[in-house]
């Protein structure tokens, strides 16, 4: 089974839109065993969407096409599919009525043209997902197919994994159980965890199953995708199981976390598992560190709450005599004492078990002698705790992402430490 992506839209030709959809779409197809040999753009053109389906089509057996299905004049992609069909458009009316009650429900009037999204190519049937006014579509064309989807991400997302990947794979005729599972690591790169891994991927290359694959995510880490493929799912889930402690084994406390979970989601947990409280903070960052625990920790109630301090206040915050007093910084805490010192004071201030601060050098010129993208963390955590200098690279937006996630690392070890 060979498929094409095509994603609609004038903006993603002009830049003022990244085409984040195509890439999401390609990996999904890929973990469904699905071929996708190109993925293309064209504009908001009938004629030119047009010629690109109808030669998608002589290429491959199917073609996901994503945009275009909005209610404006310039959302083309089922007149397109229509045209190309030889058929006309005909009003679903169940359709229809689910947008009207969406409007209702949101206690607002529904603009005449979104009427347009309940066109449907004759012969086509929409996709039972429909989060949005905009219904999917799955579109025969002789013995291939077309899959139309809306451009705005959550609502393809919900339409690829619920139909048009199940249906692909009942067209292609297989039957096997393809899973996958993904292990998030911070502290290394990706070259680096591919050489720690470079014994397991030349074990798997010789069976073929299951398989290995890296992926650099920015302040996320780098993920490291397991995907396995079975006659069923069971047998699927133990090829996932046996792989994962084999990588566990090798990359050690540099996985902090499985499929989506966030790093500030494994701090979280990790608190909670010690019964333990945590107050932050933060003055290069400017909240982000409260702004993702706060969220994270909700369900544990673990956050004690945070401060944003710049470096006359995290003076004031410590008093006098702390460590790192005198020491001609700014605030007297950019450096690994003072950070420490902050993150006792913090905990003090906030009445929280461990205290977390992060202190540094976002830009754009050097402080005290230090350049930019030198960030102190301090943890307080009983009478332990540690501390870390990091050389960032990037931007001030990049350093405040990085300093963020390395602060939660520190912690986490240091939790993992204590916990023996």
């Amino acid at each position: 089974m060979k498929a094409e992506v095509v994603a609609v839209g004038t903006e993603l030709l002009l830049g003022q839109i990244v085409d984040t959809n195509s890439a999401w779409i390609g990996e999904h197809l890929a973990l469904a065993g699905i071929d996708c040999h190109r993925q293309l753009k064209v504009g908001d053109n009938i004629d030119r969407i047009v010629a690109q389906l109808a030669e998608s089509l002589e290429r491959s057996d199917a073609v996901v096409v994503c945009g275009g299905l909005g209610p404006t004049q310039d959302d083309l992609t089922r007149d397109a599919i229509a045209r190309l069909a030889g058929v006309e458009l005909v009003r679903d009316e169940r359709i229809e009525t689910r947008i009207r009650a969406m409007f209702r429900a949101r206690g607002r009037d529904m603009p005449a043209n979104n009427l347009r999204q309940a066109d449907v190519p004759k012969g086509a049937t929409t996709i039972a997902q429909q989060p949005g006014t905009a219904p999917g579509l799955v579109c025969p064309i002789g013995d291939k197919v077309v899959y139309a989807m809306p451009g705005v991400p959550s609502e393809m997302k919900e339409m690829l994994a619920g139909t048009v990947i199940p249906d692909l794979r009942r067209r292609s005729g297989d039957t096997s159980v393809i899973l996958s599972r993904v292990l998030r690591t911070w502290g290394q790169s990706e070259s680096g965890v591919a050489e720690q891994l470079a014994g397991r991927i030349d074990s798997l290359d010789v069976s073929g199953n299951p398989t290995i694959a890296f992926l650099a995510s920015g302040i996320e880490g780098i993920k490291v995708r397991i995907t396995a493929k079975a006659a069923e799912a069971l047998a699927a889930v133990r090829l996932l199981d046996d792989e994962e402690a084999q990588v566990r084994a090798v990359l050690g406390d540099l996985v902090f976390g499985l499929d989506d979970e966030t790093m500030e989601a494994a701090v979280a947990r990790l608190l909670a598992d010690a019964g333990l409280t945590v107050g932050l903070v933060e003055s290069l960052t400017g909240g982000l560190m409260a702004s993702r625990l706060s969220l994270a920790a909700r369900p544990f109630g673990v956050f004690g709450g945070g401060l944003v301090l710049e470096g006359a206040a995290s003076a004031t915050l410590l008093g006098e005599g702390y460590p790192g007093a005198g020491s001609g910084l700014p605030g007297g805490v950019l450096s690994e004492a003072g950070a420490r010192a902050v993150a006792d004071a913090a905990r003090r201030a906030l009445g929280t078990d461990v205290g977390l601060a992060v202190t540094g050098v976002g830009g754009p010129d050097e402080e005290a002698g230090h350049p930019v993208g030198t960030v102190f963390v301090g943890v307080a955590l009983g009478e332990g705790g540690g501390s870390a200098t990091l050389r960032l690279p990037g931007d001030r937006e990049r350093i405040r992402g990085f300093a963020t996630i390395s602060a939660f690392d520190r912690l986490r070890r240091d939790l993992l430490a204590a916990a023996g």
